[in-house]
């Protein structure tokens, strides 16, 4: 395991950064500007306005400038562009894909497994990822902020079974620090809470997110944290990235990274071991590798259980035991997340 507290990580030669919350406001929503900083214009044949008015564009340029001029199959661009095969409809793919209406026990909260609650913070992103399986979710009416989040305070209080809470969304770090420490003061009241989890891609997408605030707030909070980033691919860590990811692991989070598996991403030998390989390069513990969630809008994204079982086995071949995430999917109403094996 890698030590829950380290030195604090060297800052790297970069020109300063401005706020977090300027670099949010600051994000591209133009496909077509997009693509223009990429010399990619041709492009813009793919870009469909269906898609965008489902599902917006939203980049933060921290995560553009990682993408590669003039690469039309560029593995971070292919990931936030939206395109004309998000318009089709394809057999067996859902606007809720992993059952979270099923499993809500309140407004913004989910449960689905023994122990574990998932809190829905927010429903804001600093980036949209195409392949979002809450991409459709009805944030609107579905979020836990509602009645300065009274309701889903009681109902995790009410279940002395839950002993861990994550924070998801949208990416819960989208909210202000403030916000996120009213929310764990009022969490820390409640007994039988042992531990706290915060998926978030800010971290990867949004480095200057991990600001001296939001620090300080880790540092003081009374469980263990695990962090979990999103990163699909190797491009997408940077010195900036590599220095906030560092900062997280010297407040003493444990740092995990949870990939999805996706066609003209990351469905090579190479790319995954090159994946794994940065990621604990900087600090980050592979974890899991999911099948694509089928969620409406994403089919082009999907590989074959049979190719995803034959990268794995690679992987495992190719790489020590600690950098090889577990393969599975999520299936609704499942226990826990289901491994993938060649007779699932």
């Amino acid at each position: 395991m890698i030590p829950a507290r380290t030195a604090q990580p060297k800052i790297p030669d970069l020109q300063p950064s401005l706020p977090w919350q300027m670099q949010w406001r600051d994000a591209i929503r133009d496909p077509h500007e997009l693509l223009a900083l990429l010399g990619l214009e041709s492009l813009a044949t793919r870009v469909s306005a269906q898609a965008m008015q489902q599902f917006a564009l939203r980049v933060p340029r921290a995560f553009a400038v990682r993408m590669q001029a003039g690469n039309r199959n560029d593995p971070l661009l292919r990931q936030v562009l939206p395109i004309d095969d998000e318009e089709r409809i394809v057999p067996g793919f859902a606007l809720d894909a992993v059952g979270d209406a099923a499993a809500k026990a309140a407004d913004g909260l989910i449960h689905k497994y023994q122990g574990r609650a998932l809190l829905i913070a927010t429903g804001s992103c600093a980036i949209n990822c195409r392949y979002c399986f809450r991409r459709h979710f009805p944030y609107a009416r579905e979020t836990a902020a509602k009645n300065g989040w009274r309701d889903v305070l009681a109902a995790i209080a009410a279940d002395d079974s839950i002993e861990e809470v994550l924070l998801s969304g949208g990416d819960p770090l989208s909210l202000g620090t403030q916000k996120l420490a009213d929310l764990t003061a009022q969490l820390a009241a409640i007994p039988h809470i042992k531990r706290l989890r915060i998926h978030s891609r800010l971290p990867v997408v949004l480095p200057a997110r991990i600001d001296a605030a939001l620090l300080k707030w880790l540092d003081a909070l009374p469980w263990p944290v695990a962090f979990v980033i999103h990163a699909n691919h190797a491009n997408e860590f940077d010195d900036a990235v590599d220095f906030a990811l560092g900062q997280l692991r010297a407040s003493g989070a444990l740092l995990l990274n949870q990939t999805v598996l996706l066609k003209g991403v990351n469905d090579t030998i190479d790319a995954l071991a090159a994946l794994s390989e940065r990621s604990f390069a900087a600090g980050v513990l592979p974890y899991y590798l999911h099948q694509l969630d089928r969620v409406q809008g994403a089919a082009h994204f999907e590989v074959s259980d049979a190719r995803a079982l034959e990268l794995h086995a690679q992987l495992a071949a190719r790489l020590s035991g600690y950098l090889v995430p577990r393969l599975v999917r999520e299936v609704a109403g499942d226990s826990g997340k289901r491994p993938l094996t060649a007779s699932a």
